[in-house]
């Protein structure tokens, strides 16, 4: 495709057919020459709203699209209803390339109810890779939004499914050959079927009916980050047992190989939660089909502490580049 907005035609055949999930609330949907989306809520509703740009792989990048702007609106309690999306692609580009892509997004909107309400898209020498950039909107109750600094002193640490599940998706797919000298083809689709386990809606969706007061969806900077985030968005401190933060082996073994750390490593797919009741928050995640952990509590020191084991503790530093980049330039 040539550099410019991309032709009309290509709109229809390649990003409007795609559009098949429908949402009430949107009154006025994607078309030719329609620059706005318009949505109706009920009157004790909000809307919550977020935006990202998925810069760091280009492989499946449709789906992690979706899913990372859907754990962001999860993880303040709303439900996701609708996208706008930016997709830049580089000069050259094929069409059946945006084709596939609009169809991973419509896949994984299908399956979490959410439909694209708008967007631009354009081929363009200022980028070199397919960038997509995502905004999202959500509803939620009025009164019920849930933020990232609403931890309290003494309250439970709880981590949902398993750390670095998007890290160990993206290395897998971007450095499958690299893994093949030492892992076995099935080890290899096992950290590359990671991706499946992205979305946290459904996390979000059982703990706030079990009760939580801070939630917040682990992505770049790792655990380690998310953790130093929460706790000095909601000004208190930490102490974690690193031994209960749950990791997939695929993973240890993912980042043993390119020398990561798989703290600090993108984990889309895990939810750090706060709550009064950390043991009956994870009964009602694994009641879910979840799995969930109890790693720690938050303190009324500013003091974030890592048990490393019994004969190691570390203060946790500020978020540092994430280890992707280390495994993927």
């Amino acid at each position: 495709m040539e550099v410019g907005k991309v032709p009309e035609s290509v709109l229809k055949r390649s990003v409007f057919k795609q559009i098949r999930t429908k949402r009430k609330e949107v009154l006025l949907h994607p078309g030719i020459g329609e620059d706005c989306a318009a949505l109706k809520l009920a009157d004790d509703e909000v809307f919550v709203m977020s935006t990202d740009p998925i810069t760091g792989t280009t492989q499946e990048i449709g789906t992690f699209a979706v899913h990372i702007t859907a754990n962001d609106l999860a993880s303040a309690g709303a439900e996701p209803v609708g996208i706008l999306l930016t997709v830049l692609l580089p000069d050259g580009c094929e069409e059946q390339e945006l084709k596939d892509m609009m169809a991973q997004i419509e896949a994984e909107c299908h399956e979490l109810n959410i439909e694209i309400i708008g967007g631009h898209t354009e081929v363009t020498r200022a980028v070199t890779q397919p960038v997509v950039t995502v905004t999202g909107v959500g509803k939620a109750k009025e009164g019920r939004v849930i933020s990232t600094g609403g931890a309290k002193p003494g309250q439970d640490i709880v981590v949902t499914k398993w750390i670095g599940l998007e890290g160990t998706a993206i290395i897998a797919r971007a450095r499958e050959e690299a893994l093949r000298t030492r892992y076995s083809r099935d080890f290899v689709e096992k950290a590359k079927d990671c991706i499946r386990y992205l979305s946290v809606v459904p996390d979000a969706r059982a703990a706030l009916e079990a009760g939580v007061s801070a939630m917040h969806d682990v992505t770049e900077g790792g655990i380690f980050g998310a953790f130093w985030e929460m706790a000095s968005a909601s000004g208190v401190g930490l102490t974690v047992d690193l031994k209960k933060v749950p990791i997939r082996q695929e993973t240890v073994e993912v980042c043993e190989f390119f020398d990561l750390n798989p703290y600090q490593l993108i984990s889309s797919g895990s939810m750090l939660m706060a709550c009064d009741r950390g043991y009956d928050v994870v009964e009602a995640l694994k009641k879910a089909g979840i799995e969930a952990a109890v790693v720690g509590k938050f303190t009324d020191s500013h003091d974030k502490i890592i048990h490393y084991d019994e004969n190691e503790t570390r203060y946790l530093e500020p978020p540092k580049t994430d280890e992707l980049y280390k495994a993927v330039p």
